[in-house]
């Protein structure tokens, strides 16, 4: 009967599977929830749970334009927070590493994909663990640095939607205060997350019907964010981010062997 209403009010899933339907709601609550205060970590599992069920590509497809509706309600709450020496500096590489992702998403094949993504996302936990002891170390900054960084984030972000984690660490470097620091991440991964659209447009990952098939994630993006804004004050934040490192690798190991 769900099923049913859910095909009455959005006819482009008609022919979908329940399956479907749900992993894609899902996938829009998990965007609400991260960009309501719940943060990276639970951002990072929305490729890996949907490329569990869906082709590579088309899951990274897919996530693109939730996280572009995400960070909408993302900018509107850190609104000029941002330090844009660390987003100009970065964005001629990344706008290289972007085109270079792109191209690879869509000439592998989906096996060598999995394990591309799965490698990211296993990368992503062994930093969330043991990210403190590499930061703590002194740190000279070189000129080659941000160029590097643009180059990763650019990279990770448009192979695998990947990007959080080494523009993190590049960003724990700089020890910009934690406002500054949150409000230049969501704008520079805004900024980049559009620059992905045109790549994604050319090579048949976004499309007018791939749109029309998110439309049950969409309302529940609102949903998450006033969800996460509402549990990030009332859950102990180490045992909430020891649940989802155990969730990233889990899928990070199953698309390993899937």
């Amino acid at each position: 009967m769900l099923h049913y209403r859910i095909l009455v009010t959005f006819p482009s899933l008609k022919g979908q599977s329940v399956d479907f339907v749900v992993v894609l709601a899902l996938a829009g609550l998990i965007v609400g929830l991260s960009k309501g205060g719940l943060g990276a970590p639970l951002g990072a599992v929305i490729a890996p749970m949907l490329a569990i069920t869906f082709p590579v590509s088309e899951a990274v497809g897919l996530t693109l334009p939730l996280l572009i509706i995400g960070d909408a309600f993302a900018i509107a709450a850190y609104w000029r927070a941002w330090n844009m020496r660390y987003i100009w500096w970065l964005l001629p590489a990344a706008l290289v590493g972007i085109v270079i992702g792109t191209l690879l998403l869509v000439s592998l094949d989906n096996r060598t994909l999995k394990i591309v993504l799965g490698l990211f996302t296993l990368f992503f936990v062994a930093f969330k663990v043991f990210g403190d002891r590499f930061v703590t170390a002194a740190y000279q900054p070189r000129g080659w640095h941000q160029p590097a960084a643009g180059l990763i984030t650019g990279l990770s972000s448009a192979l695998a939607n990947a990007g959080g984690t080494p523009y993190t660490i590049y960003l724990m470097l700089q020890k910009l205060p934690p406002r500054e620091f949150v409000g230049t991440i969501t704008l520079y991964f805004t900024v980049i997350n559009l620059l992905k659209v045109p790549g994604y447009i050319g090579a048949g990952l976004l499309h007018g019907d791939r749109l029309l098939m998110l439309a049950p994630a969409l309302p529940l993006i609102p949903v998450g964010v006033l969800i996460g804004r509402w549990v990030v004050h009332r859950v102990d934040p180490r045992s909430f981010e020891r649940i989802l490192l155990a969730v990233l690798t889990l899928a990070g190991v199953l698309l390993l062997v899937s």
